[in-house]
Formats: structure tokens, C-alpha cells, sequence
């Protein structure tokens, strides 16, 4: 993010425009909504400047812009559709302190001003960094299409119950009242009042919430609800930043992640760490992938019913999941296998023990979770039990994110074709990607 948007008070401030032109037109628009004074510099201004000068919408000076001109300036802008003149007027702001805008271009620019969808005091602005002010106008005509007319007004009322929504605990019950008045159609202060005693009466919950493999389109809808409401997010190490840009800046953030054979938090200071906010406060415990599967749940769940916290699950879907889905393939197939293990590379032992010779049989199929540094013990007991030294494994790392890699292998050949993958990677036994199989099997899936 280049240009970090932020607001700016324009009470009582001056902002200055160098151009009266058509040029110059199009930002003056939008600053005349704003409170500042609006001083335009131009010795050949356009009529409808002119007209906003005699109606005391501007203060319009018959010159160009000079330097004592912007002593007092909070923004100056450079509208003169001449390149040099508006690059001088530049000069001139970067001299004072000043930031300036040229217009049309955005190196010689210190900000830039967004698209804006007024609903005021509820303004929404969109910017594109310069790069595509088409698609921005077109995301603000779909803001405009959803947010009602009197948004505005339903906001200035909203200003008249801070002082009494200020006053109740922050958190779940703060929000539980602004929930109620801008959602629920509650507008009596009494009854806001009421209606939130029972929340801040009310004991905490903890949510497990599947995060899935990586991809924030992949989650579910409940998942971005609760994630969005939650007082505590709780997470793993896998869970990716874009997941946990879904959580409200006010939220606590406790990241409680393990790194295999290296640091991590013990099981017992996360179930201590979950009772203790849990018994007062909406938590969710986002686990990455589907909380079931390799997620320590039935743990956390135990601790959480030994101290009387209610909890519940939300699902996400496993990375083997939308792994096969990025190959292209099936995890079952008709004529190929009936059956699926999903297995751990190691356990709380070490190196975990299967069925191998289950594993090992022609057509069987295993996603294998933490299988990496486990690749030289899985394909050593694989082949001791029988399996084909050709059997194909896909290796899916960072699974439905940006940076997602396959790597097809074969059995003989995993331990080096895991040489490169950094990052956290699904290992999928039996199953090879779709342009790795001959066309004619292609055909019959």
C-alpha cells in the first residue's frame, strides 16, 4: 500500500486550488462539500468558477499562485492543465510544507484523492493508487446502488447516543447496542439499554472456526461473521494475514502458533489461554484447515467443558481439499480407489505408524499432513510393505494461495523433490496432477 488513506479535518483550514479551468472544476466539486475555505488562483477563470466566487462559494484571486499564498494552506492543488506551471506551483508547496496534488500525475503528487461515495457524515472513499480510476468509479457506483439516501441522517442520530453508549463497557456490549440501533430498528435509548443488559450479563463463548487452507474466498460465510464479531481471535501458525485482516483492528490478536521441531506454545497454555478469555469474551480459535482434522480439538474442547465455557464449531475445508482441486483431479475415483486416509507425517511420538500395507496396495490414495521432513521414513516403510517405487505423490505447498506450487514425483523420488518446498505442503500418495495423466483416463473423469 503506497498511499495509506486517512481523513483529514477541513474545519476552519485552507485549501488551495491553482487553476479555474475545466481541469480545475472536477476537484472543486468535491472540495466544496468539505468544511475548509477554498481558495482558487487563476487570471482567466471558467464562468462557473466565477459563479461560485459571487455566490461566496469560493474566494477567487485573480492571479496566479505565489508563494505567501500558502502560509496557512492545509492541501494545494494544481489544476492549471499546464505541466510546467503546475509542476512550479508543486515547487512552490514542497518549499512551504505544504502537500500538494498535481493532477493527472500521480509521481509528482504527494496524495491522491479517492473516489468518494457521500453519504455524509458516512463517506466512503476508493482509490486504486492512480492506476485504474475507471474501476474505481465503477466500485463506487456499486456503493452507490446499495447505501440508502438517509444513511446520513440514520448516522447524525446515532451521534446523539454516544454519550449513553460510551458509557456502557467496551466490547461485545458496546457493539451489541450499535448493532441493535443501526440493525435491529432499535432507536429508544431505554430500550437499547435493556435490550444490551443481557449481553453484558452474559457469559463469554469460545468459536472454533476452520480457517482453511489459506484463501480467504474459501471461507465460509459463518466463518467471516464470526471472525468479524469476535472480542479475542486466538489463531495457528498457518492461518494466513489476509484471514486475520477479517477481525476488527479493536479485537486481541494472541497468535499461539507451533513451529514443527522448533518453538511453539504448549497445549496446556493455549486451553489455560482460551478458559481465561472464553469464560468473558467472544473468542474465536481459528485453526487452519477444517478444526477436526489434526486440529487438537477434542483437547481444547475437553479443557473448555472442564471450566464450564460453551463452544462451539464452525468448519473449514481441509487442505487436502483444495488441494486435488488445484491438480485438477478427485481424491475418490471409480476403478481407482473407494477409499481416502488422510494421515499425519508425525505425531506427538515422532514419525507416526500406519497401516502400510494398506497404504502400500496399487491404487490406494492418502493425503499426508506434516509429511516433509517425514518423506524419507514414509517412502522407506511404503516400499518395505510392497508399494511400486513409480507410485505417483503430488506435492501441493502453500495450498489455494497465491504462491501455491505442485510438484509432481513419484515415490523413489520425494525426498528430493521436497529439496526446495519451504512452505507448508500436503503430500498426496497415489494421486498424480491432471496433465500427468494419459489422455485417455483424462477423458473418462
Amino acid at each position: 500500500m503506497r498511499h495509506f488513506p486517512i481523513f483529514l479535518d477541513t474545519s476552519g483550514k485552507t485549501i488551495l486550488v491553482s487553476g479555474a479551468g475545466e481541469c480545475a472544476v472536477a476537484k472543486l466539486r468535491l472540495l466544496l462539500k468539505t468544511q475548509a475555505r477554498i481558495a482558487v488562483f487563476d487570471a482567466d477563470p471558467g464562468e462557473l468558477v466565477r459563479q461560485w466566487a459571487v455566490q461566496g462559494r469560493v474566494d477567487l484571486h485573480l492571479r496566479d499562485l505565489a508563494a505567501p499564498d500558502l502560509s496557512d494552506a492545509l492541501l494545494v492543488y494544481a489544476a492549471n492543465d499546464d505541466l510546467a506551471r503546475d509542476l512550479a506551483v508543486q515547487a512552490l508547496a514542497k518549499s512551504a510544507g505544504v502537500p500538494a496534488l498535481v493532477v493527472d500525475n500521480l509521481e509528482a503528487s504527494d496524495f491522491i484523492t479517492p473516489a468518494i461515495v457521500d453519504r455524509d457524515p458516512v463517506t466512503v472513499a476508493i482509490g486504486t493508487e492512480g492506476t485504474a480510476p475507471v474501476l474505481a468509479r465503477a466500485i463506487k457506483a456499486a456503493i452507490e446502488a446499495k447505501l440508502p439516501r438517509d444513511l446520513g441522517a440514520l448516522a447524525r442520530r446515532a451521534k446523539a447516543l454516544r454519550p449513553a453508549a460510551d458509557a456502557l463497557p467496551k466490547g461485545r456490549v458496546r457493539r451489541a447496542f450499535w448493532t441493535q440501533f443501526f440493525f435491529e430498528g432499535a432507536r429508544d435509548v431505554s430500550t437499547l439499554l435493556t435490550q444490551v443488559q443481557s449481553v453484558e450479563n452474559g457469559p463469554g463463548r469460545v468459536h472454533f472456526v476452520g480457517a482453511g487452507p489459506g484463501d480467504p474466498d474459501l471461507l465460509t460465510l459463518r466463518a467471516r461473521k464470526l471472525i468479524h464479531e469476535a472480542d479475542v481471535v486466538i489463531y495457528d501458525r498457518l492461518v494466513t494475514p489476509e484471514i486475520l485482516e477479517l477481525a476488527r483492528r479493536e479485537a486481541l490478536i494472541i497468535d499461539v502458533g507451533k513451529t514443527g521441531f522448533g518453538p511453539f506454545w504448549r497445549q496446556e497454555d493455549i486451553n489455560e489461554l482460551l478458559v481465561q478469555h472464553g469464560a468473558h469474551a467472544g473468542v474465536v480459535r481459528l485453526k487452519s484447515g477444517d478444526p477436526g482434522v489434526f486440529g487438537r480439538l477434542d483437547e481444547e474442547v475437553a479443557a473448555l467443558g472442564a471450566a464450564g465455557v460453551a463452544c462451539d464449531v464452525t468448519p473449514g475445508i481441509t487442505a487436502a481439499s483444495a488441494a486435488v482441486a488445484g491438480l485438477g483431479v478427485s481424491l475418490t475415483q471409480r476403478g481407482r480407489n473407494s477409499g481416502l486416509r488422510i494421515v499425519t507425517g508425525h505425531d506427538a511420538k515422532g514419525f507416526a505408524e500406519q497401516d502400510w500395507r494398506d497404504l502400500a496396495r496399487p491404487g490406494a490414495v492418502a493425503a499426508i499432513y506434516m509429511g516433509k521432513r517425514a518423506a524419507r521414513f514414509l517412502t522407506g516403510r511404503l516400499m518395505m510393505h510392497g508399494a511400486a517405487p513409480d507410485t505417483p505423490v503430488s506435492v501441493v505447498e502453500n495450498v489455494s494461495r497465491a504462491d501455491e506450487r505442485i510438484v509432481a514425483s513419484d515415490l523413489i523420488g520425494l525426498v528430493d523433490a521436497l529439496a526446495d518446498v519451504t512452505g507448508p505442503a500436503v503430500l498426496l500418495l497415489g494421486i498424480a496432477p491432471q496433465t500427468a495423466i494419459p489422455a485417455a483416463l483424462r477423458e473418462a473423469l
